[in-house]
């Protein structure tokens, strides 16, 4: 089954390019900028990945950030992210920025996009690793910010497929951003957002109704609502759970109590994603191991997850054709 999954071909739809940041790169990286980290060591970082919340491993997050100023840095994050997909098998992914974190500091937006584009563009050719770009607004600033930041985006709009919603949940429901994501709308942006992680279902019913958005990322506490599961269901919305980080931030205690396979048993469009590798303890392969060996996944179930992955990407019709057929190839093959 290991064997198996490792060489499946994949797709990624949620993981936050700036929490790809591992330790080392983050000390190479901050070195270089003469940036002083608030660790002395690799170690010292890794310990400190100890979260009890969303919002306890934020504040990290932020910190680690900190040492990306030129587009060069973004480069190499990224760069280094598409490498472990090119060692996973994921053929396509669809990475998530977060603008406001960057340009607050004082980076050029230019300089974010530039650095990520380049290195996808890369991907391309060297790996033939296809993908789509999400710029995700932060929650806990306001929805003027967020305009802000769309508008400084317009002249990227084509190097970005769709807007997102991000950072803390709580406190910060959907309708707070309607305006902006109508906006991005009106731009041609597809929209998705983070709902249900931490918190409640009327968030994800937000985000479907207010936002319009055509994927819920993460959208686990939907069972909390009966009626809101049968439209994810009979609208077939994709969920993107990241099992090991809902683990990590104490949304579930334990693996084991993941209702992920619930979900899918049930007929809703889940996907398995990393979400912020570097921080949770792994990519998307060992996402899927850890579903394997702790909730008893069978191969069914491993390969509905990942064949719901290409069909619930933002690629046209014709590339997820080539995509799913290549997918169904190894399945047949591996039987």
């Amino acid at each position: 089954m290991i064997d198996f999954i490792r060489k499946m071909p994949k797709a990624e739809l949620h993981i936050h390019i700036e929490g790809s940041l591992e330790p080392e790169l983050m000390f190479e990286i901050g070195t270089r900028n003469n940036i002083e980290l608030p660790f002395s060591s690799v170690e010292e970082v890794r310990n400190a990945y100890q979260f009890d919340n969303l919002q306890s491993f934020l504040d990290i997050y932020y910190q680690g950030t900190n040492v990306l100023l030129k587009e060069q840095d973004f480069y190499d994050m990224t760069w280094a992210y598409i490498k472990r997909c090119h060692d996973q098998n994921i053929i396509h992914t669809e990475i998530f920025f977060d603008p406001q974190t960057h340009t607050d500091r004082g980076v050029a937006f230019d300089s974010v996009i530039g650095g990520i584009t380049r290195a996808l563009q890369d991907a391309e050719q060297q790996f033939n690793i296809s993908s789509k770009l999400i710029m995700c607004f932060l929650r806990h600033l306001s929805c003027d910010e967020a305009m802000k930041t769309l508008i400084t985006a317009l002249p990227y709009k084509h190097l970005i497929t769709g807007v997102g919603l991000d950072s803390s949940e709580k406190g910060f429901p959907p309708e707070l951003f309607q305006e902006v994501f109508e906006r991005a709308m009106k731009e041609n942006f597809l929209p998705v957002a983070h709902a249900g992680e931490e918190g409640p279902p009327e968030y994800i019913r937000q985000a479907l109704n207010l936002l319009k958005a055509r994927r819920i990322d993460h959208g686990i506490r939907c069972l909390e609502d009966p009626q809101l599961v049968q439209l994810l269901i009979e609208q077939q919305i994709p969920l993107t759970v990241c099992p090991l980080s809902n683990i990590k931030l104490r949304v579930f205690d334990r693996m084991k109590d993941h209702n992920i396979l619930t979900l899918l048993d049930k007929g809703l469009k889940v996907t398995v994603n990393s979400d912020d590798p570097a921080y949770f303890g792994g990519y998307l392969n060992e996402n899927f191991f850890a579903l394997a060996r702790e909730l008893d996944m069978d191969r069914d179930q491993a390969v509905q997850l990942a064949r719901n992955s290409f069909e619930a990407s933002f690629v046209d019709d014709h590339a997820k054709q080539a995509m799913v057929g290549r997918f169904d190839k190894y399945v047949r093959k591996a039987n």
